[in-house]
């Protein structure tokens, strides 16, 4: 039987925000809010699933992926 590691960073990805979204669209807004941002050069965490992982696809230009 094998035995489980520790989930609590290897499930996570941290993301920062590097780019104002002044002159982007209104739906690239939207995907920065919608992934929880309120600051520029601010480090959120969020689950590392396919729904975020699209998010920051979306907007390459404006969050960079931080790593650990």
């Amino acid at each position: 039987m094998t035995t489980k590691t520790s989930k609590s960073e290897s499930g996570k990805i941290q993301i920062k925000w590097v780019r104002s979204a002044i002159c982007t669209p209104v739906k690239h807004k939207l995907v920065v809010k919608g992934l929880g941002f309120t600051r520029l050069n601010q480090v959120i965490t969020r689950p590392d699933n396919a729904a975020i992982r699209g998010m920051v696809k979306k907007i390459p230009h404006l969050v960079e992926i931080v790593e650990a």
